[in-house]
């Protein structure tokens, strides 16, 4: 059983990370059930093991939090969805590079609920949105944007940290970091996309395609 877990307002960072961890560990030692907890956090700045610090191109503008999540730099903030992801992987295969790619699929499936359609590029984390709306880039494609990221980290085989998706967010906050240490690349939103989605909406659609990726696991 999988338990949901939605936070209104937003959600200290710190506070987010410590309790991640101590469900994980109550998940690894069987004292909890796995859960998806959806929040949002203040403007911040998270550095993920293979940040450089070249890519904090203004470290003064957001808090800085260093994690021990895999990728680099990422933004947090009011109108993008957090899903803090602490599920058993162990139970779930023992396949990391499995596991990320359901978060893929998970994120695309959720996007598919509002006709968008999120793609994978090899050497790039997170989930993209071809930009046929806007000008050609100087190699003669249409622009790509992140519209997700993806980083996780893993304890006695049960996951925490998860994925981002931009439902509304200041697009702008982005430019304190090179997310994800790409530059050739922009970000865009839901809302950006000229959609009219809202969190509970994209809530909604998490939780609608969560198990046909996810599917309960059976105890022994």
């Amino acid at each position: 059983m999988v338990e949901w877990i939605i936070s209104e307002g937003l959600t200290d960072y710190r506070e987010a990370e410590t309790f991640m961890e101590e469900r994980a560990a109550r998940i690894a030692a069987g004292q909890a059930d796995e859960a998806i907890w959806l929040v949002e956090h203040p403007p911040l700045y998270t550095a993920g093991t293979s940040a450089k610090i070249e890519d904090l191109t203004d470290p003064d503008r957001f808090p800085v939090y260093p994690t021990k999540r895999g990728g680099q730099y990422t933004y947090h903030g009011p109108g993008q969805r957090v899903a803090y992801v602490m599920l058993d992987v162990g139970k779930r295969g023992h396949d990391v590079r499995a596991f990320v790619q359901s978060l893929e699929e998970w994120v695309i499936a959720t996007l598919a609920e509002f006709n968008v359609r999120g793609e994978i590029r090899e050497g790039r984390v997170g989930v993209w949105v071809v930009r046929n709306d806007k000008g050609q880039t100087a190699l003669g494609t249409p622009p790509e944007d992140k519209i997700a990221a993806i980083g996780i980290r893993l304890r006695k085989w049960v996951s925490f940290h998860g994925i981002s998706i931009n439902v509304e967010p200041d697009l702008s906050h982005f430019g304190g970091i090179v997310p994800c240490g790409i530059t050739e690349h922009g970000v865009t939103s839901l809302v950006d996309l000229g959609l009219p989605v809202t969190m509970d909406d994209l809530d909604v659609a998490l939780k609608r395609t969560f198990e046909d990726h996810f599917p309960p696991v059976v105890s022994n």
